[in-house]
């Protein structure tokens, strides 16, 4: 499906984005793995080859254009193109909405929505000169948004706003791109079981009131968001361009809560 692609994930260094690097290598893809988090982020990669064959580390905070610049350049250099970029950063903020300070709803909208711009706009600007490979692709650009980009939480006000922008972004972005040979394409996970979300787990409630509003009753394993986005990355997905795919066990079409023992 992917063989012999390149693809560059940011916020690589763990969770979904580490899953997703995984899941690429392991279907024959090259990556490069990208982080603000630098230490974690060479250490992620050196699991996943410590060869540097098949996946590289680069570091780049997102909300900066000239170091995404400077990671697509340095990727090219490494592997020869850039076939994939998902654009996956992002960082959560809780607050109560009357006392969310202007600082940290910039920084949450800095990274989150920004961020999947600026990478979105560098991705499409290099894919655009690459000569289309044989299924006639210059590139594919993925953007990891949320459930939360349609249903609201207060407590997580900028996070929310930053993942419906990232939604619009990904129509926009997959209109003006939909005769340049550049298919881009979103994922909104649900409760996914990651580090962030472990520190929900630990609290029997607030688990138990997940899992009242998910019909699988389970949260989902990164490797499962990890999945469609190689559909994404695939000809499988070719006639498929500006949609955003819910991986949520069900939660999006749920409008009342489930018993859960």
């Amino acid at each position: 499906m992917i063989e012999n692609k390149v693809a560059i994930i940011t916020g690589a260094a763990g969770g979904i984005g580490y899953a997703c690097a995984r899941r690429f290598i392991e279907e024959g893809a090259k990556v490069v793995l990208s982080d603000i988090e630098e230490e974690r982020g060479i250490a992620a990669t050196q699991k996943l080859d410590d060869s540097g064959e098949k996946a590289h580390f680069i570091h780049c905070d997102v909300s900066k254009s000239r170091e995404i610049e400077s990671l697509f350049v340095k990727a090219r250099e490494k592997f020869g193109r850039v076939d994939v970029a998902i654009a996956n950063a992002g960082i959560v903020h809780v607050a109560d909405i009357l006392e969310l300070e202007e600082e940290a709803f910039d920084q949450v909208i800095s990274v989150n929505l920004k961020g999947v711009f600026l990478t979105g706009q560098i991705a499409a600007r290099h894919m655009i000169g690459q000569e289309p490979d044989e299924d006639g692709s210059r590139g594919i650009i993925i953007n990891m948004s949320s459930l939360n980009g349609v249903l609201a939480i207060p407590e997580i006000a900028p996070y929310v706003i930053s993942k419906g922008g990232v939604n619009q972004w990904t129509k926009c972005l997959g209109i003006a791109m939909a005769n340049r040979g550049i298919r881009v394409n979103g994922i909104g996970p649900g409760s996914i079981a990651t580090e962030l979300f472990q520190t929900i787990a630990d609290s029997p409630d607030k688990y138990r009131s997940v899992l009242s509003r998910t019909p699988m009753l389970r949260p989902g394993e990164p490797d499962e968001v990890a999945k469609v986005a190689v559909f994404l990355a695939s000809n499988y997905s070719s006639y498929m361009t500006g949609e955003t795919i819910y991986v949520d066990g069900g939660r999006m079409g749920l409008n009342y809560v489930v018993p859960v023992d």
